[in-house]
């Protein structure tokens, strides 16, 4: 068979798409963005944002920001870039089982973590805090990664997504208001499904968990390893939600993940081994935002999105990896002479 010739490109694609996917999906066309532009020529609206997440710095920032264990010492731990393509391939997956639109959850899942502080979790309580304790509203991870897709990236002039894209973005949290597509609710669940498989398997590998300690109703409901967890989940997620027409769980399923979830909260996040590190996070973010509020002039220049003070120090804050924010820490407090030891 000939290649296509290069022309009709997005004829073909609506085609294709009308022919192909559910009633029930977000069709790529037309592309709502909050700055109307010229369809590229070769590309979806939806690759195209699926692109500029990838291109943008803050997605390649994720690779040295923690998932769940702070400066892990073996290299096969997760990140929370690698947690992004998990849960963007599991996405995938989910929707074309359901006839949904893959691009808009590629695009939402290489999207949705990229407003994670430093040192995961434990950096967002931090930040949440500090901006309470001025008057502010909180900081929340799924919103900052709205800002940095909207108003941070490409020298402030945000990239310019389809309104699907970040709506999706904005909604993965189980704590945000439910999502306008069903790719986003996809993308939602999936978040919560890939993040319990892995982090049972990092714990596992950290010596922090023991495998037979995991609750013995969530083994006999969907499986012991990993792969048949996520295998489990994932044929539940797709089998209930194509009986009901919307993205849900069923309730055997979905009990056992909240179960493992509480157990996971009690034996992994909250457990001793990161209750030790709790107070040294705490201590190198609040000694980096302190220090910012009192040496303003030490911040980058103000883009426009940054109308206070504190905006401009929670933007350059939540925006370092691990390791910038430890080496900056030091270089502001250890002597010159004693940080290298």
């Amino acid at each position: 068979m000939p290649l296509h010739v290069p022309t009709g490109f997005h004829d073909r694609q609506r085609a294709r798409e009308d022919a192909a996917l559910s009633d029930l999906a977000c069709k790529s066309y037309p592309a709502v963005r909050e700055r109307p532009e010229p369809e590229a020529p070769n590309r979806t609206p939806l690759q195209r944002d699926r692109d500029r997440i990838v291109h943008s710095k803050a997605f390649r920032r994720l690779k040295q920001k923690t998932q769940v264990f702070v400066a892990p010492t073996g290299d096969h731990f997760r990140t929370r870039l690698t947690h992004t393509l998990e849960v963007t391939g599991i996405a995938r997956t989910v929707a074309r089982a359901l006839g949904l639109n893959e691009d808009l959850v590629e695009a939402i899942g290489v999207g949705h973590d990229l407003g994670h502080p430093p040192f995961g979790h434990i950096g967002e309580d931090v930040l949440d805090r500090w901006v309470t304790a001025r008057g502010g509203d909180g900081f929340r991870h799924w919103e900052h990664s709205v800002r940095i897709v909207e108003r941070l990236e490409r020298g402030g002039q945000g990239l310019n997504l389809c309104r699907s894209v970040v709506d999706g973005i904005a909604t993965h949290s189980g704590r945000a208001p439910a999502p306008l597509t069903l790719e986003g609710a996809i993308v939602r669940v999936v978040d919560r499904i890939a993040y319990l498989s892995h982090d049972v398997d990092d714990a596992i590998r950290a010596g922090v968990l023991d495998e037979r300690e995991l609750p013995a109703d969530v083994v006999d409901t969907l499986g012991k390893a990993g792969t048949d967890r996520i295998d489990t989940l994932v044929d539940d997620l797709v089998a209930t939600s194509a009986q009901r027409g919307a993205i849900e769980q069923g309730a055997e399923a979905g009990e056992a993940m909240d179960a493992l979830r509480r157990f996971m909260f009690d034996a992994v996040y909250l457990g001793d081994t990161a209750r030790q590190e709790h107070s040294r996070i705490e201590a190198v973010l609040r000694g980096l935002l302190d220090h910012y509020e009192a040496n303003v002039d030490q911040l980058p220049p103000p883009w426009p999105a940054q109308t206070t003070q504190e905006e401009r120090i929670v933007d350059w804050v939540a925006g370092m990896t691990d390791g910038f924010a430890v080496r900056t820490f030091v270089g502001l407090t250890v002597p010159r002479a004693f940080d290298t030891f």
